[in-house]
């Protein structure tokens, strides 16, 4: 059963890697929720850490609380509740599939993983136009305004390794993009090479 209790300032202070403790969560033996005022993560002991298949192992035995903590719940389900079990699943298959695999023997399918959904997006567009940032459109009346790089890679304006153009794209299309980027269709696509929004906009700023 988890025991909450709070970190009291007379008590030595718990460090973690993102600040000092303000809270622990006990949720077995050699497994600790501890909580700071920005955020948190388990501390397993030595000898929990030792228990759990080396993929799903992080240095120092620290799990942070946004995608990490899903390791701890695979490789104890037991301190877990059922639902948390479930999303600790659904988290290493999205964010850890190479963790997942590695641990179950399993191969994800497309859709199974949004990390590796969109590593193949990017993989298969490669050499195609991207968009990386749109604004609806001042001077063209249903259209935004689309800066595209090839492969969606992004970098710092002015670098000569990092070419960006714009393109008009009806509204009614880009707003039915896929989740991972719109991809540029030059035959149907025009460059926008006149007054552009964004600049307008960051000068009324």
């Amino acid at each position: 059963m988890q025991r909450e209790r709070m970190i009291f300032p007379n008590e030595r202070p718990v460090h973690t890697p993102w600040g000092v403790a303000d809270y622990a969560r006990e949720y077995a033996e050699g497994i600790v929720f501890y909580g700071t005022p920005s955020h948190g993560g388990f501390k397993l002991s030595a000898e929990r850490l030792a228990q759990m298949h080396h993929a799903l192992r992080e240095r120092g035995g620290w799990f942070e609380e946004d995608c990490a903590w899903a390791k701890v719940a695979f490789a104890f389900p037991e301190c877990f509740a059922d639902e948390q079990r479930e999303a600790a699943i659904r988290t290493l298959k999205d964010w850890c599939p190479d963790e997942y695999e590695a641990v179950t023997g399993e191969t994800l399918a497309s859709g199974d993983s949004y990390i590796k959904d969109q590593c193949l997006f990017h993989e298969c567009h490669a050499q195609d136009w991207v968009v990386i940032s749109a604004i609806r459109s001042d001077q063209h009346s249903g259209m935004v305004e689309c800066i595209a790089t090839l492969g969606g890679k992004r970098g710092e304006w002015g670098r000569s390794d990092t070419e960006r153009r714009r393109y008009l794209v009806p509204d009614t299309e880009y707003d039915r993009r896929g989740k991972f980027g719109f991809v540029i269709d030059p035959d149907r696509h025009a460059l926008c090479d006149g007054p552009s929004s964004f600049i307008a906009r960051r000068a009324a700023l």
